[in-house]
């Protein structure tokens, strides 16, 4: 009888179902830290990825060319549990020739959520008026104490209008906004149904009271938030980054919302993570910080670690594989 096919988890904190399926076709390896407690290390997965046929990894576990080489001809597959692929060296996987599976649509709309959570938290000062209250700021309310303001009559810009961008629009409209901007490669028939006017980046950034950053993170993307365009801001923007922490120059960011040149900002990514705790950002009222908990729900988690396995599972099977990167 053939052996089974070696699949090196680089977590095990994933859906039982979803290990239950894969552990039925395959002998699963968990990767263990060098440090107790620790994150996993390159090293830590170059000692244990050799002769296996897949790494089930996530968006922590950067694979590149140095782990690649030290699994040796057996490694088929790299199948990640997320959406975004950006911690994947491609040039190395495609020379290689070690196929990528990944996690598509399933995460749209608990991002989106997330987004728009924090649109109405960072305007509204939610944690501010939180930590006044368990701090004992809160004596009596008074004209003009913790206000912040409404999303109603605002322009909205969506920086970034795929699926989940299209998502963020979607809700936001709801608020009645007065102006919904977007960019994007073409022209979204979606988004121009609800109003949404194409713009481009440049614009969206100076004419918006709130921008939400939903892009995806690659070469032409990195920093698009650039000091010089947060620098043309409105004095009472926000702005929303549940992209990738490298899509905005953080320390510019910083140093606007240190001088106060934007209003506030509500950050689910950040550079790096997770954040040190003497980052500036930590120390700073006007800026909410989440710790990148923008896919975190039971259902799609569940979901995510499905799509996971079946992608190992198709390639083991030698069809299709269902969610891959075609590079």
């Amino acid at each position: 009888m053939a052996s089974k096919p070696k699949v090196l988890l680089t977590s095990n904190n994933l859906s039982k179902k979803a290990l239950d399926l894969l552990r039925t076709r395959c002998s699963l390896e968990v990767c263990k830290s060098s440090k107790e407690g620790g994150s996993l290390t390159t090293q830590d997965i170059v000692n244990s990825v050799s002769g296996k046929y897949a790494i089930l990894c996530h968006s922590g576990n950067p694979i590149n060319e140095q782990i690649l080489k030290a699994a040796g001809p057996s490694l088929k597959v790299v199948s990640t549990f997320s959406v975004g692929y950006d911690h994947i060296d491609l040039m190395s996987m495609k020379k290689y020739g070690v196929r990528l599976g990944y996690t598509p649509d399933v995460v749209t709309e608990p991002v989106a959520e997330i987004a728009v959570g924090l649109v109405i938290a960072t305007t509204r000062r939610f944690f501010e008026a939180n930590r006044e209250l368990k701090t004992g700021g809160w004596k009596e309310w008074t004209p003009g104490w913790m206000c912040g303001r409404t999303i109603k009559g605002s322009t909205v810009g969506i920086l970034g209008c795929g699926r989940i961008g299209t998502s963020i629009a979607e809700k936001l409209m709801n608020f009645k906004v007065s102006q919904l901007l977007y960019t994007s490669r073409s022209e979204k028939p979606e988004v121009k149904a609800l109003g949404g006017q194409l713009v481009t980046v440049d614009e969206l950034m100076e004419r918006s009271d709130f921008v939400v950053v939903a892009a995806a993170l690659n070469d032409d993307t990195k920093f698009i938030v650039s000091r010089e365009r947060i620098a043309t801001m409105k004095s009472n923007a926000i702005l929303v980054n549940i992209g990738r922490g490298q899509l905005v120059d953080q320390d510019a960011l910083v140093e606007a919302l240190k001088e106060k040149r934007i209003r506030g900002a509500g950050l689910d990514v950040m550079t790096p993570e997770p954040l040190p705790l003497d980052h500036p950002l930590m120390s700073l009222d006007n800026v909410l910080l989440l710790p990148h908990i923008g896919t975190t729900t039971y259902e799609t988690e569940e979901e995510m670690a499905m799509m996971t396995v079946q992608n190992i599972l198709a390639a083991v099977d030698g069809h299709s594989i269902p969610n891959e990167v075609v590079f």
